[in-house]
């Protein structure tokens, strides 16, 4: 093979090579765009994409107990919003455990069920990957799709790097929020500050509370605050009954005790430490149980 032949081939290889990967760059646009592959996504903020999630572990809204205001709510704003009326942003606070992030995938399922063909899409951003809202935001602007952006465990323990991004997706900037997207985050913080960070900027800022009142603004842009508090006794036994039921479970067993005694041990009663307890049952039944 002579060397001009050799550069011929080696020529023709790179442009075949740059041809399959502008191919797969444009496939992957519009896969972004469309999001027709899965109800649910996942976005990758390094390689800017959205993973689709064949299974969203979501249980049914009826055996979310003791959040009934919360839920009601939350519901019928995302019922609007998959009917293409104006929806608000919605932050779901308070004591950890109660089903704040399992109610936003709930409700979403629920939603999926009842309009399977117009139901909008999840898609979840994780909270060290705010900063990249942006270019989420740029990717599904134009989708032909309703969007939930979610993000789980919202704070702002770096609040330079993340305040700005977080303000274009719930109403600043030139192009503001797109028509086809709402954000929903959890917190276990009504102000998205850490404690910690709120007694810090009020003993050495300059202007104590500048810092906190734009972030506590920020967090007043969700239209919707739906708190979550810790539950009774007669809330987190209602919980485990309705788990063990729909799973079959109750069976002859005297769980009532038992179940007490496990949210001792552990220093709380929640939804979270209720399923916890239905996990330990089915196990030592010889059942593996999942939503």
């Amino acid at each position: 093979m002579t060397e001009q032949t050799a550069n011929s081939a080696l020529v023709a290889a790179m442009e075949r090579l740059a041809s399959a990967l502008e191919a797969q760059a444009v496939g992957q646009s519009e896969a972004q765009a469309s999001l027709t592959d899965a109800n649910a996504y996942v976005y990758d903020a390094e390689q800017k994409l959205l993973r689709p999630v064949p299974h969203v572990s979501a249980p049914k809204l009826e055996l979310l107990k003791g959040i009934d205001r919360a839920k009601r709510t939350l519901l019928d704003n995302t019922r609007r919003f998959a009917a293409g009326a104006s929806a608000n942003n919605a932050l779901l606070w308070g004591a950890r455990g109660m089903g704040k992030s399992t109610l936003i995938k709930a409700v979403h399922a629920a939603v999926v069920e009842e309009n399977a063909g117009t139901a909008p899409a999840l898609v979840e951003i994780h909270r060290e990957d705010i900063a990249a809202l942006p270019s989420l935001l740029a990717s599904i602007r134009e989708a032909e799709r309703n969007i939930i952006v979610y993000c789980d465990d919202l704070s702002f323990d770096n609040p330079d790097q993340d305040f700005k991004a977080l303000k274009s997706v719930l109403e600043g900037g030139l192009e503001g929020r797109p028509d086809n997207v709402v954000f929903y985050a959890t917190s276990n913080r009504r102000h998205l500050l850490p404690r910690t960070m709120m007694d810090q900027e009020s003993a050495t800022g300059i202007h104590p509370n500048e810092s906190m009142d734009e972030t506590i603004a920020l967090s007043d842009r969700f239209g919707l605050w739906l708190g979550f508090h810790p539950c009774d006794q007669a809330e987190y036994l209602a919980m485990v009954e309705g788990y063990l039921a729909a799973f079959d479970l109750k069976g002859n067993i005297d769980w009532r005790p038992a179940a007490l005694e496990w949210a001792k041990t552990r220093g709380n009663r929640s939804g979270r430490t209720a399923w916890q307890f239905v996990v330990n049952v089915a196990g030592g039944l010889g059942h593996r149980i999942r939503f």
